[in-house]
């Protein structure tokens, strides 16, 4: 399995996503609905409705590439916060959404973070 490719900072597209889209449509999504800038350097993650696809959105300096998981069985859990159309969410959790982990039973130990 490839890893997550390492960029600036991962922001998480909080409506559901229709994943017939590619490069073109969600890159538009990305720049109507996010706010967001395609060259900066971000991740940007969408899921469809049923919540069995993911697709992240990267520009990795000489183009464009998305990452696409489905699920066979089960859904992925997507974390809830404000009702803001984006969030952002580190790389930790982005891990753990792949991987099917509860983001509600996850308990963060506290780490030296630099300022």
């Amino acid at each position: 399995m490839l890893g997550l490719p390492q960029v600036r900072r991962y922001f998480l597209y909080r409506d559901a996503t229709d994943m017939r889209k590619s490069f073109n449509g969600l890159g538009g999504l990305v720049i109507n609905e996010m706010g967001g800038k395609l060259l900066s350097g971000d991740g940007f993650v969408f899921v469809n409705k049923r919540r069995t696809m993911l697709k992240i959105l990267v520009w990795d300096r000489t183009g464009f590439v998305i990452y696409y998981k489905r699920l066979s069985s089960g859904t992925f859990e997507v974390p809830v916060g404000s009702s803001a159309t984006s969030m952002e969410v580190s790389v930790a959790k982005i891990m753990l959404i792949l991987e099917g982990v509860s983001l509600d039973s996850v308990k963060w130990r506290k780490r030296y973070q630099r300022a």
